[in-house]
């Protein structure tokens, strides 16, 4: 395999992760990958974190403009995507094609040995699809993740390799399935972690955790579970900052050594997961 200038130092054996013994997991989400400069921004960072790293992306805001394009109609709840038949080949085009392949693309030109993957490679993350739920709502084609494969993982970043993964699963039973990148994310981190001492690190537009969205000044930077909760219940944290960190407290829970959330410049900064 070509390796490049930049590529991980390795160890006496010429393996990157035994030199390392850490593993990096990188979330990226759609507005950053979306928006060009932001995007550069994000995979200058990303290249300069030394040792094995895993990036994780998102892409939702690029699938609703092909589906525009294409007459498909994007219809979400609670912030989370239907998937119908005709969305899922339009995810599936996107994430796992544009998105995933621009980034890969993106990576190389930095000497980073990146390989563009979803869940459905090497059977790296099995899913089933969600049950309707209580209130009657069929979210289709979407999928909550039952494994992921560290093992696999692990081989290919001792090859030097960089995974860089996409947002789609299968059941095994031969149907892909859209899954939620964050937690894609915790999934993979949490699976390397019995290997090796991972972090994650969810990688927004905004500084971190804010008390107001609107004043970056008013980062939270630790954050506990008991003040999670008491911020959702009084109204603070709400949206899609919930579920991502619903993802980031399992992660701790599950053994990842460091969660953060961030923005896509200060990958050391923003808001640090505390367990309790």
């Amino acid at each position: 395999m070509k390796e490049t200038d930049n590529q991980q130092s390795k160890s006496a054996s010429g393996n990157p992760c035994e030199a390392a013994g850490s593993v990096s997991v990188i979330k990226v989400g759609g507005a950053v990958v979306e928006d060009p400069a932001q995007l550069d921004i994000l995979l200058d960072e990303f290249a300069k974190i030394e040792g094995p790293k895993v990036l994780v992306h998102g892409g939702g805001r690029s699938a609703t403009k092909m589906a525009a394009q294409l007459g498909i109609e994007s219809r979400m709840v609670g912030g989370r995507r239907i998937t119908d038949a005709a969305m899922l080949d339009v995810v599936t085009m996107v994430y796992a094609g544009l998105v995933n392949k621009n980034i890969v693309a993106k990576l190389q030109a930095r000497g980073i040995n990146a390989l563009g993957l979803t869940g459905t490679d090497l059977n790296l993350i099995r899913a089933h699809r969600r049950p309707i739920t209580p209130e009657g709502i069929d979210f289709g084609f979407v999928g909550d993740v039952d494994s992921a494969d560290g093992s696999t993982l692990h081989q290919l970043l001792a090859l030097g390799i960089t995974p860089v993964i996409a947002p789609l699963t299968h059941d095994g039973a031969g149907h892909l399935l859209n899954t939620n990148a964050d937690t894609i994310a915790q999934t993979a981190a949490t699976a390397l972690a019995s290997s090796l001492a991972s972090s994650l690190t969810f990688c927004f537009e905004l500084p971190g955790v804010l008390r107001d969205p609107a004043d970056p000044a008013s980062l939270i930077p630790h954050l506990t579970e008991p003040l999670f909760r008491a911020l959702v219940a009084d109204g603070t944290i709400s949206g899609g900052m919930i579920p991502k960190l619903e993802n980031a407290f399992k992660a701790i829970h599950d053994g990842v050594a460091q969660v953060r959330i961030t923005s896509t410049g200060d990958l050391q900064g923003g808001t640090v997961i505390m367990d309790n």
